[in-house]
């Protein structure tokens, strides 16, 4: 990493954090005194600055989301195996620094140089010269000062922090030293100033310009080789005015060679052309031998804002705990309709991936919502769908796929098990992961505790806490309004321990027991119910609103993953970095110990330690 005490490393606004978007004020508050007072003279140069910088930012937003889209991108991504982690988002957060600097600069040279001002919306002549000076000037200017920035000292106190990412995406584009972006506005200025000079600049350069040289660098680096190789193969000597991902790749990698900005062609001239590029380039074209993934997690969409949160939608936003966010509002009906569209023409995608070990893992979606699994007409195409995932997980030779939230609801599928009984030949396990979700429930109440009260009690995972805390000597008081269904859940327990499964149909029994486990939503009213000092457990979605003030709340039953996992750069919904939901890690470790069962239908109680310390003994930690 760079040399935090090297001058001008940082920047001048890191102090403002994400409130450095108030240095656009004065811009905007200059538009808008000119469009009231300006009169006719006015140019609207800040006007046309923010609106080519809102361009700007859109137009990063779609390369960031396409280079995420693993179900577009995972056969030509450049670098497959070593994927971005948290640590490359968090140093990338202020990838749009840049847009702030030249948007000051440039309306600092509008005001200060009179050639930049009053320019004329439109002059094609000045856009053809543009690019020519471009080529003939600021391409061999970047190319020589990129190459300074590699020589020893350079490197170690600036441009590192640029390089520390190897596997790069969009953001790496805007990641860099002041120093380093300082001297990238000199190259930028010379083509832009020097049409002014020459009497033919306009308003529309800086839109053309900018836009045409942020998706350039922002396509060297989405590590995903979308420049097909036949152009090149037609008119040889392209290679020379364009570059690919894959010619930035290697020098992200090697370090020592490929320093153009766009036009490989002197690199050519001053001997530091990659000569793999070319072959790298054709044989990425021809798309990678997928590698099964040895574990899919199968997901769904939880609602509307949580859409959202989703890698590909909000990057920096989706590696951080999902909660809602005053930004995402303008964007809510636009993940309407896209859910419509999923709903009409959706199929399975694959969403994320990362590794453990030596296990290459994926997340899979279905292309349905929460709310949906409610609706008696949609089941039957949410388990086509379901089914569709685990037979091509299956043909692919995926060892195990996990079935994540209401994709194993007992009312859908009966925990999956409707699938393993329609398909006796499946080589995938099918694993709802539910023994280890009971496991850590059960693991988080204190040994010392004698009386506990459980709602949804006959659902999977209340009958499995309620069968194994019985065993214990654990009072425990089950509330269901059937005393049918609390009559067959005694008959499982041992005889000896029947006692201790006592039927309740209200909340009102339970007011002196301060240890509850909720597998339904609870109102202010039930909670109340509740002596001060209670501590809500829960296995519910959505999750207990905290209305106690003088209880405590548990959060969803879940695991942190093992130290050595590489390739994390989301959060699972509400969850912390690297904190998967139990049902997600229930799968993992199914897969890692090399079981050969199905785990679907009811919890089997006597594999809940089972199931527990070999998440331990993995190295899964619970929260």
């Amino acid at each position: 990493m760079a040399d935090k005490s090297a001058p001008l490393l940082e920047w001048p606004w890191k102090g403002l954090g994400n409130w450095k978007y108030i240095l656009f004020v004065p811009l905007l508050a200059k538009s808008i005194y000119d469009n009231i007072y300006g009169g006719q003279d006015r140019d609207n140069f800040c006007f046309h600055i923010l609106l080519v910088s809102f361009l700007r930012y859109n137009n990063h937003h779609h390369w960031q989301m396409f280079s995420r889209m693993l179900f577009l991108t995972k056969r030509l991504q450049v670098r497959s195996t070593e994927t971005i982690c948290y640590s490359q988002i968090d140093r990338e957060w202020h990838w749009d620094n840049p847009f702030i600097l030249q948007a000051l600069l440039a309306t600092t040279a509008h005001s200060w140089l009179p050639f930049f001002s009053n320019l004329p919306v439109w002059n094609g002549r000045g856009i053809v010269w543009m690019f020519v000076l471009h080529a003939l000037l600021a391409e061999p200017l970047f190319y020589w000062i990129h190459r300074a920035f590699h020589s020893k000292t350079l490197f170690a106190k600036y441009h590192s922090l640029h390089h520390a990412s190897v596997t790069t995406e969009p953001a790496t584009a805007g990641t860099g030293s002041f120093l380093e972006q300082l001297v990238l506005v000199v190259v930028m200025a010379v083509p832009l100033l020097g049409i002014c000079l020459l009497g033919t600049g306009s308003i529309g350069m800086l839109y053309v310009y900018l836009l045409v040289f942020d998706s350039l660098r922002d396509l060297g680096h989405c590590n995903v080789e979308i420049i097909p190789s036949w152009p090149f193969r037609i008119f040889p000597p392209l290679k020379y005015f364009i570059y690919t991902p894959s010619y930035h790749a290697l020098h992200h990698e090697h370090c020592n060679s490929n320093f153009c900005l766009f036009m490989p062609l002197y690199d050519y001239l001053g001997s530091t052309m990659d000569m793999r590029t070319a072959s790298v380039h054709m044989e990425l074209r021809k798309g990678r031998k997928e590698r099964p993934p040895d574990f899919v997690f199968l997901v769904h969409v939880i609602d509307l804002s949580a859409s959202l949160h989703s890698p590909f939608v909000f990057a920096g936003f989706a590696s951080l705990p999902y909660s809602g966010r005053w930004f995402i509002v303008p964007f809510v009906p636009l993940a309407f309709l896209a859910m419509g569209a999923l709903w009409l023409w959706g199929t399975n995608i694959e969403s994320m991936k990362y590794y453990l070990r030596d296990n290459f893992h994926e997340l899979w979606c279905v292309p349905r919502y929460g709310f949906q699994y409610f609706i008696h007409a949609a089941k039957k195409g949410i388990n086509n769908h379901i089914e569709a995932a685990i037979l091509d997980a299956d043909e692919r030779g995926v060892k195990v796929i996990g079935l994540a939230a209401l994709n194993k609801s007992e009312g859908l599928n009966g925990g999956g098990a409707m699938f393993v009984d329609k398909h006796p030949n499946l080589k995938v396990r099918v694993v709802h992961g539910n023994t280890l979700t009971a496991a850590v429930i059960v693991n988080e109440i204190p040994k010392e505790t004698r009386e506990v009260f459980i709602t949804a009690s006959t659902s999977k995972l209340g009958r499995a806490i309620a069968l194994y805390l019985c065993r214990k000597g654990v009072r425990v008081l089950m509330l269901t309004g059937s005393r049918e269904r609390f009559q067959s859940i005694v008959k499982d327990a041992p005889q000896e321990n029947r006692q201790n499964l006592v039927h309740v149909t209200k909340h009102e029994a339970a007011k002196h027991c301060k240890t509850w486990i909720a597998g339904t939503w609870l109102s202010y009213s039930q909670q109340k119910v509740a002596p001060p000092g209670t501590h809500f457990h829960q296995f519910v979605v959505p999750s207990l609103f905290h209305f106690r003030g003088d209880c405590t709340y548990g959060s969803l039953a879940a695991m942190r993953l093992p130290q050595d996992v590489k390739g994390l750069f989301w959060c699972e919904y509400t969850l912390g970095r690297g904190i998967v939901h139990a049902c997600h890690a229930g799968g993992v470790v199914h897969c890692l110990e090399k079981w050969n069962h199905h785990e679907v239908g009811a919890i089997d109680v006597d594999k809940i330690d089972v199931v527990w310390e070999a998440a331990l003994r993995q190295g899964f930690k619970i929260v």
